[in-house]
């Protein structure tokens, strides 16, 4: 039996034509060896599987051989290519640096540098996963890289460029490898399953593509794990039985449900996904990227980014005409707050739950919540009902001489529990005027004033809007009533009380103040009499701060919880040195010393010095 090979080798690209999905660069490359301009060092950065390696392979046959064609390949005729070919060349050296980074590795090099070439023109070497390389064997390739000899051309590959030293990058020529397209790799695993005599369906070779993630390499192996699998016929359902993928059939099939509102159907088939051994965090990613790829199908102009076969395209753009716009906005947006959420949840079942239920009511209507994804809440018409026990009275005299009178409203009545439902439930239109409140089962009306809004003048605006923090303030402080105060005792005020209480404030806080409540409790607070508490700030600006945002609530807040209506609130900025903070050793000491004099006796009996 002949000896097999792996498909990523057999296929394996032999010039710069057969490389796959990196034309710009092999076309530079091309022109680079037809115009003699060639760099003394290239540097090769990229994803794994996207042809660096190969290209740098390529590269060195082409440069070397004696017979270059028109297009700038090489000919695989002459003594050069040939001898590269059989792997027999003296003129290319492959140094893998994940096993050899050391300093002496390097300087083994170094020394085979001096020594021209016995045929060719140049002598190149592959130092292949560049970023594995010592700082110390960085440093002692610096120089030879930067000046080699004229013969020498070296050529770095990495997937890691970020972890090369800059000192190196500069001294290369850069190549920046990208992902392979799905449609490149699925057109060339396409050409090698003719070529081998495989039957193989083209949605499958998508799926193949997808998984592979833009590397040649990846794909190529699954092709010939898939191959084993299948005996020779490579069909969709073999490979998601074989790739353990789960299929967009569920995702078709799920979509229909939450825009159908069927939320038990949509619990249902979650079950049966995990049912088939797949997370939950895989099925809410694939939910995204589902609704991401219908959102792109929805318009003609970005479809081109759906990267899938042409029938699944089709399909993609049929259900995409079906779901609105606003629907899939905030699906993704619940999908993706699901996905952020579900390693730190501790019931990772009943969260992705919880989103699909979200989904499912996104179409119903009327769902303007934060939590659905939308809008915020918007103001919804209310629509009048009249209760059945209930009757309009007639219109009078009077309201029949005045046209633009409303009627009056029906008596008070006490409703009736089905009809009290009635009205909790449906929605009550609003006169332009008045508005009907349930009040203890009973509709009450409610009449809405005009609010005029005054005219204000161009320079009236600039006083008010620089004086309204001073107004504002004032407004805060009327706000301490005698309902605030009402109750409240003069109990005498206990510092490590007082000082708990602050740190309660602090932790009680509203987000938009977090910087204060994080520097409230280490600002210096002292009482300078029983009911005179005052803070003494760094700056002017926290000084601001603190009196124009927090000082009033704070105030309230330590009044009822300290039990004593008199306490009042200043806040001051220090003055030079009155905040001293010791940093050194020395001055630590120093600053305990003076509240702890036993300390000084410690250090003289034991003579410890100070650093």
């Amino acid at each position: 039996m002949d000896n097999y090979i792996v498909s990523a080798l057999k296929y394996r690209p032999a010039t710069f034509k057969s490389v796959v999905g990196q034309r710009s660069l092999t076309t530079t490359l091309k022109n680079a060896i037809l115009t003699g301009k060639l760099a003394h060092a290239y540097l090769f950065c990229g994803p794994r599987g996207v042809g660096k390696t190969t290209c740098a392979r390529i590269f060195a046959k082409t440069i070397n051989c004696s017979n270059l064609n028109a297009e700038g390949e090489a000919c695989n005729e002459c003594e050069s290519c040939r001898s590269f070919n059989e792997q027999r060349s003296l003129n290319i050296y492959e140094l893998d640096a994940a096993s050899n980074n050391s300093v002496d590795d390097i300087r083994t090099l170094i020394e085979q540098v001096r020594i021209p070439p016995q045929s060719g023109k140049y002598k190149v070497y592959i130092i292949d996963e560049v970023h594995m390389l010592s700082t110390a064997a960085f440093n002692a390739f610096l120089k030879t890289l930067e000046e080699p000899p004229h013969y020498v051309i070296f050529i770095l590959a990495t997937t890691e460029k970020h972890k090369v030293l800059p000192t190196i990058l500069s001294r290369c020529q850069i190549y920046d490898f990208s992902r392979i397209s799905v449609k490149d790799i699925v057109d060339h695993l396409a050409y090698v399953a003719e070529s081998e005599h495989i039957k193989a369906e083209r949605d499958a070779l998508n799926i193949i593509a997808i998984k592979a993630d833009g590397g040649m390499r990846d794909s190529l192996s699954i092709f010939d794990q898939v191959a084993s699998f299948t005996g020779g016929n490579i069909t969709y359902q073999n490979i998601i039985e074989n790739l353990n993928v789960l299929d967009y059939e569920y995702y078709f099939r799920l979509t229909d449900m939450l825009l159908a509102n069927k939320v038990n159907d949509s619990l249902l088939l979650y079950n049966d996904i995990l049912d088939k051994g797949f997370e939950g965090s895989r099925f809410i990613g694939g939910l995204a990227s589902h609704f991401r790829d219908l959102l792109v199908a929805h318009d003609a102009a970005t479809v081109k980014l759906l990267e899938t076969s042409d029938n699944i395209r089709e399909r993609y753009a049929a259900q995409a005409k079906q779901c609105p716009v606003t629907f899939l906005y905030r699906a993704i947006r619940l999908c993706n707050d699901c996905d952020m959420n579900y390693r730190a949840s501790r019931n990772k079942r009943l969260l992705v739950e919880l989103t699909l239920i979200e989904l499912a009511q996104l179409t119903e209507g009327g769902d303007d919540s934060s939590g659905s994804g939308g809008s915020p809440t918007t103001m919804h018409q209310i629509k009048k009902i009249q209760p059945a026990n209930m009757t309009a009275p007639a219109p009078t005299d009077n309201h029949a001489s005045v046209g633009s009178a409303q009627q009056a409203p029906p008596p008070q009545q006490p409703l009736q529990e089905e009809q009290r439902e009635q009205v909790a439930t449906s929605p009550i239109q609003q006169p332009q005027n008045q508005s009907q409140v349930v009040i203890g089962g009973m509709l009450k009306n409610r009449s809405q004033k005009k609010v005029e809004v005054p005219v204000v003048s161009k320079g009236q605006l600039g006083i008010s809007m620089l004086h309204a923090n001073e107004k504002n303030n004032e407004k805060k402080e009327k706000a301490i009533s005698a309902e605030v105060l009402e109750g409240l005792g003069n109990d005498p005020i206990a510092e490590d009380r007082l000082r708990f209480q602050i740190r309660r404030f602090a932790q009680i806080l509203p987000i938009e103040h977090k910087a204060l409540s994080i520097q409230l409790p280490n600002f210096v607070s002292k009482l300078l009499d029983a009911t005179h508490l005052e803070f003494v700030v760094d700056n002017e600006f926290v000084a601001k701060e603190l009196n124009e945002v927090i000082k009033v609530q704070m105030k309230n807040f330590l009044r009822k919880e300290l039990n004593n209506a008199q306490l009042e609130i200043s806040v001051r900025v220090s003055e030079k040195d009155e905040n001293f903070r010791p940093v050194s050793g020395p001055d630590r000491f120093k600053f305990m010393a003076e509240k702890n004099k036993s300390l000084i006796d410690f250090q003289q009996k034991f003579g410890l010095e100070l650093n």
